[in-house]
């Protein structure tokens, strides 16, 4: 068995990073809570490469391995053994520092800890361990098969070993590593959600449709996708709660979110992942 990289979370983001963390030869253990989150975990990662596949990226028994590299867990101990471990668990302060603190426990001094948090201060979660010089954050971009980009966030503490080792793991992925201050939303996000944030006020206003506002970026900027129907695929919650973040984080009243997308989330009105969002999924 080869170099372990412990991925905690199946959804989108974690079986994302551990398909392109097997597709580089390394040993993946995927935890979640739930068997039934691993089997859709396991199903995302076996269409993505199914793709890959048929358009002759990867030959069938590639695929095989790339799969059978993966192994999947309800305990967070089976992780014991990992050299990296990447969480992408949902978008709360409470819930990933406890983990990071578990994680702390589980694994040995040497761990590194990374945090996939599109938003959520590294030098926070960093605190939660005895081993804030071996935390950093790595954050992916959606679909992570796809996208190039690993924002790399320094919290306080880390120090240059581990920043060096998470560039370099970074690369072997075949991602490109960009540098970040530990700083609310980080640039991603700082940049992107006041503008997802503008287009859903430019919607509740009346300014314009949901078509136009994003025919417009598309057409106009030359965006590939409206900033309407990025949200739903980022999924409204997130969407919501990174804006918390920076509104908490910075104080600034422009990051207020728009009502319409508060209202749309206490609905359960979250994008593509429930069929409805701004626009309307088969699921």
């Amino acid at each position: 068995m080869g170099e372990i990289i412990g991925v905690v979370g199946s959804g989108t983001m974690g079986n994302g990073i551990a398909q392109v963390a097997a597709r580089a030869g390394y040993s993946v253990v995927m935890q979640d809570v739930k068997d039934e989150f691993l089997e859709l975990g396991l199903k995302a990662i076996d269409k993505s490469l199914q793709r890959d596949v048929d358009k002759g990226r990867l030959n069938a028994d590639e695929k095989q391995a790339t799969i059978g590299s993966i192994k999947t867990t309800t305990e967070l101990e089976e992780l014991s053994e990992a050299s990296f471990v990447i969480e992408a668990v949902t978008e709360d302060l409470g819930v990933k520092t406890e983990l990071f603190s578990a994680l702390d426990r589980i694994t040995p001094a040497k761990t590194i800890l990374a945090s996939n948090t599109s938003s959520i201060s590294i030098t926070r979660l960093a605190a939660a361990t005895g081993r804030p010089d071996k935390v950093i954050g790595m954050h992916f971009m959606n679909p992570v098969p796809v996208m190039k980009l690993v924002e790399v966030i320094r919290g306080l503490a880390t120090s240059n070993e581990t920043y060096e080792r998470v560039r370099g793991f970074a690369e072997k992925l075949g991602k490109t590593a960009l540098d970040c201050n530990d700083s609310p939303g980080f640039v991603s996000n700082r940049v992107l959600l006041p503008m997802i944030n503008e287009a859903i006020f430019a919607l509740y206003e009346g300014v314009a449709t949901r078509e136009s506002i994003d025919g417009i970026m598309k057409l106009g900027m030359n965006h590939p996708m409206g900033p309407l129907e990025l949200a739903d695929l980022i999924g409204l919650d997130v969407c919501l709660a990174i804006l918390n973040v920076l509104y908490d984080g910075l104080g600034d009243p422009k990051y207020r979110a728009c009502p319409l997308l508060k209202r749309y989330v206490d609905a359960g009105w979250l994008g593509r992942k429930t069929g409805h969002g701004f626009y309307e999924y088969q699921v």
